[in-house]
């Protein structure tokens, strides 16, 4: 049959939110800290919805890696994905892949994360990647998005921007947030937190 498989990543496919996670993977405790101190208001507005959490977290990523160089931030971010990933994985999401490919199905990670630190871990998967970009400007982080944030209704933009839907008889979905509600809409079979 031909089908296609969604996937929601972070809380989805893992035990923790993989921002964070980068984070502190790249810069260390020390200086995750006094970013998180110095980010206080960015989370204090997006804590009371005076901030989306899409303006928060590209708050948070130019703070960290606004002028990194590209060629920098893609080698950590590639050790991440093949290394730190498959730690931070919940039981049975890796299993429910590899299901979906046994049987010949498209499967892709749909995700509001950057997709600098999934792409590896999908490509040694051979999976499909749809994820938030990151600009550059003069091959360095320019602090911004290229085009929108991965989440929500932009799910389904990009989807259908990769994917001729009607090509397919059979679309499967997963995801454990609100966010994730306009993916799951897609599915001729949605799986809201299905592996905790």
């Amino acid at each position: 049959m031909n089908a296609l498989a969604l996937f929601d990543f972070d809380g989805t496919l893992t035990k923790k939110d993989s921002l964070a996670d980068f984070i502190h993977f790249a810069v260390g405790t020390r200086k995750m800290v006094a970013g998180a101190f110095m980010l206080s208001p960015v989370f204090a507005a997006y804590a009371v919805k005076l901030m989306h959490n899409g303006a928060a977290k590209q708050k948070v990523l130019q703070y960290f890696f606004a002028n990194w160089k590209i060629t920098d931030l893609t080698a950590l971010a590639d050790r991440y994905a093949l290394h730190r990933i498959p730690a931070i994985l919940r039981p049975g999401a890796l299993e429910k892949i590899q299901w979906h490919l046994n049987h010949g199905h498209t499967v892709t990670v749909v995700s509001a994360s950057p997709e600098i630190w999934l792409k590896a871990w999908t490509q040694s998967l051979g999976i499909g990647l749809i994820g938030t970009r990151l600009e550059e400007d003069n091959g360095r982080f320019s602090g911004r998005y290229a085009g929108q944030n991965c989440h929500g209704s932009e799910k389904v933009r990009r989807i259908r921007e990769r994917y001729d839907l009607h090509m397919f008889e059979r679309i499967y979905a997963y995801g454990d947030t609100s966010g994730d509600k306009p993916m799951l809409a897609l599915a001729h079979e949605a799986f809201y937190r299905p592996f905790r």
